[in-house]
């Protein structure tokens, strides 16, 4: 499993009100390149994002679902992406000592091809990207607080 983890200067409040954000997830949420619509009732469990991945003409289009959530301390994800198939991804918030948050992000292949590599390398495939997701988010939140 790829596990990322990041301070970020704020509370997990204000960070889960960015995750709540559906139509923010293009922002930071590196290889989203547009959201086409985001359910109501986001970030209820089974809501979806519905959004496109890669650059245009060759974006595909598919969808994240919400499978639990915990407002203000955790928030769990199926990220599909036909056909490469789909991860099981979740966010978890913790006070930090200093007064911001640990972020923890977890992602794993759960089906398609990349369900076939071992951990290990999914890790190797996954642990950058999330660590560029987890900076973006970072950017969004403590630069939101700024409008």
């Amino acid at each position: 499993m790829a596990k990322v983890e990041l301070d970020i200067p704020r509370s997990p409040d204000r960070i889960f009100e960015v995750l709540a954000d559906g139509w923010s997830y293009a922002g930071w949420v590196v290889g989203a390149t547009h959201i086409r619509d985001v359910d109501r009732a986001w970030p209820e469990v089974g809501t979806r994002i519905r959004h496109s991945v890669g650059a245009w003409p060759l974006q595909i289009e598919d969808e994240t679902v919400v499978r639990a959530v915990e407002a203000g301390k955790s928030l769990e994800l199926d990220a599909k992406l036909w056909p490469v198939g789909a991860a099981w991804i979740r966010f978890d918030l913790a006070p930090a000592a200093d007064g911001g948050t640990r972020v923890t992000m977890r992602e794993k292949a759960v089906s398609g091809p990349g369900s076939l590599l071992p951990e290990r390398v999914q890790a190797a495939l996954l642990v950058p990207r999330n660590r560029e997701t987890l900076k973006r988010l970072a950017d969004l939140v403590v630069h939101g607080d700024q409008r």
